[in-house]
């Protein structure tokens, strides 16, 4: 089963659970670093998230994930917020930041740079445009390596 058919069924299994516990599904992230496996839950609500939170939401699932057996290798469950500067990788998540800062890492340099800082305009699975300077450009989705939300302290 590849990454992303894990990512999705274990948040189709998971939203619903974790939303009845009041909280919303950020996001699951299951990916391989060094020779480990981690299958990273993260949730979010509006007063923001704690460590009593995600031991809560940790209890709540860790039993579900067991039982469903998605993940064959051995991993490691981490739940978490999605911090200040958030990972923008849904369309919900690019969504709710249309007219904010974003910064963008690309894989390739668009007008001599790969990591462009502007506002977000639109959004399509295709491209985003970002503002940069009062100047729109369109940039294709699959050459974004990261996109993040930028919190000015």
């Amino acid at each position: 089963m590849s990454i992303k058919n894990i990512e999705t069924k274990v948040e189709n299994i998971l939203e619903p659970i974790i939303n009845n516990l009041g909280y919303d599904l950020y996001d699951v992230i299951y990916e391989k670093e060094g020779k480990d496996y981690y299958l990273r839950i993260i949730i979010d609500k509006l007063e923001g998230i704690d460590i009593n939170d995600c031991e809560k939401v940790n209890n709540e699932i860790n039993d579900i994930l067991d039982e469903k057996d998605y993940i064959k290798e051995q991993y490691f469950l981490e739940v978490s917020s999605p911090g200040i500067e958030r990972t923008l990788r849904k369309e919900k998540h690019f969504r709710a930041q249309i007219g904010k800062e974003i910064k963008l890492k690309l894989f390739k340099p668009i007008e001599k740079q790969k990591e462009l800082i502007g506002i977000l305009e639109e959004y399509n699975r295709e491209e985003i445009t970002i503002k940069i300077n009062n100047k729109s450009i369109k940039i294709n989705s699959k050459d974004i390596a990261i996109a993040r939300t930028i919190f000015n302290w």
